[in-house]
């Protein structure tokens, strides 16, 4: 199958930059997949697993907290607020995160402070990390 180039940036850094077969990405919209070839495409991802498999055959899987796809005919360029790789999560800190974010949300069912689209999202994020790493 033929390769296109990927890359996946982050603010602080480039996740991924290399030659790949195909990738599924968590659109917001709904999950979709690019080959190459695909048409030109620009869209906003969600919370979500990216997935692709490079030229080699091997499998790549990143947790994404949100951000946009730009498709090319030749290139995809992945622009994500967070990347981590499935080695890169800490599964402690991402348990903790979790556990924080629903303490908030409960707490938001009798107090007014608590920002309750924040917490979500921070829930959204541990548990996107947790499935991931799993």
């Amino acid at each position: 199958m033929p390769a296109f180039a990927l890359e996946v940036v982050t603010p602080e850094r480039v996740a991924y930059s290399g030659q790949v077969s195909s990738l599924q990405a968590p659109g917001s919209e709904g999950s979709f997949g690019v080959l190459s070839g695909h048409v030109p495409l620009l869209t906003a991802l969600q919370i979500g697993r990216l997935r692709f498999v490079e030229e080699d055959g091997g499998e790549i899987q990143m947790a994404i907290s949100g951000g946009f796809v730009e498709v090319g005919r030749e290139q995809v360029a992945v622009l994500a607020e967070t990347a981590e790789r499935i080695e890169e999560i800490d599964v402690e800190r991402a348990e903790s995160a979790r556990q924080r974010a629903e303490e908030r949300l409960a707490k938001a069912r009798t107090e007014e402070e608590v920002d309750v689209a924040r917490a979500q999202a921070a829930l959204s994020r541990a548990i996107n990390r947790l499935h991931t790493s799993s």
